[in-house]
């Protein structure tokens, strides 16, 4: 299944240890980064929540020679407890960390942003989504004594207004928000802090919003390099990010998206 994506093999992570969170099937991102790292030679647990999803997600896992999963709520603080004991025990210390888990009710990504926001989804979507990222990188953070690198994950929704991603858009610029602060609260020991703004994919996420499928089109249509996000890019930059090569930087929200993010008007082909 990791053959799916054409990526290096290499010794880039070899004996570093961490946690990937937010792997849901074969599309998914944190999968990407996932196959990228394991063939960089990282050692990893997956997190996952629910019967169903381990299900779905461990042949993946065991594709790559993971044989670690834990079951992560990330809303429920007892099911993190037990989840970061057990890392604590399989690994001991940790090098990295991956965030890649995001919710919103689909009825708060559609149509008007102030009409359809609830009270109950506004909170739904910000525990989740950033408040989340907050409590792994506290957790994760103890188990870093020799430093680490830690990676959550966002989209452009985040910086400027996209049609229907409305509530997400607003949770994701937390999410960036909360990247800078854990940067500057967790640099002094070592552990650097970045997320990736990867262009619109066929992941779950997308299916989730009205119209996601189109975002594909346009994101291709209107970026400079006129081709998809790949997976590939996306993989590298966090592999870059994990890595010692990406020694020094900390607190950056890398766009890999084709160049989409830098646009004005798309460009009409005529001279």
């Amino acid at each position: 299944m990791a053959d799916d994506y054409d990526f290096p093999k290499g010794d880039l992570m070899k004996g570093k240890k961490g946690v990937v969170m937010g792997v849901a099937n074969h599309n998914s991102i944190a999968w990407g980064i996932a196959s990228q790292l394991a063939a960089q030679g990282a050692e990893m647990a997956f997190t996952y929540l629910g019967e169903s999803l381990e299900r779905r997600v461990r042949p993946l896992a065991e594709s790559i020679g993971v044989t670690t999963m834990i079951t992560a709520d990330v809303t429920d603080d007892a099911s993190m407890d037990a989840a970061f004991a057990a890392i604590e025990k399989k690994f001991g210390t940790l090098d990295f960390v991956v965030h890649s888990i995001a919710h919103a009710d689909r009825d708060q990504l559609k149509g008007s942003f102030v009409e359809n926001t609830t009270r109950d989804g506004f909170m739904l979507a910000m525990n989740i989504s950033a408040y989340s990222f907050v409590d792994v990188a506290r957790r994760a953070s103890r188990l870093m004594p020799n430093g680490g690198s830690m990676l959550s994950m966002t989209y452009l929704g985040s910086e400027r207004v996209i049609p229907n991603y409305n509530m997400m858009g607003v949770a994701k610029a937390a999410l960036e928000a909360c990247t800078r602060y854990a940067a500057r609260d967790l640099g002094p020991s070592g552990i650097r802090v970045n997320a990736i703004s990867a262009g619109a994919m066929r992941t779950l996420s997308l299916a989730g919003i009205s119209g996601g499928r189109g975002m594909i089109a346009q994101g291709r249509s209107f970026s400079a390099m006129k081709e998809d996000t790949s997976m590939e890019g996306v993989a590298g930059c966090a592999l870059w990010l994990l890595s010692d090569l990406g020694r020094s930087t900390t607190g950056e929200v890398v766009h890999v998206d084709a160049g989409f993010h830098m646009m004005g008007f798309p460009d009409s082909g005529e001279g």
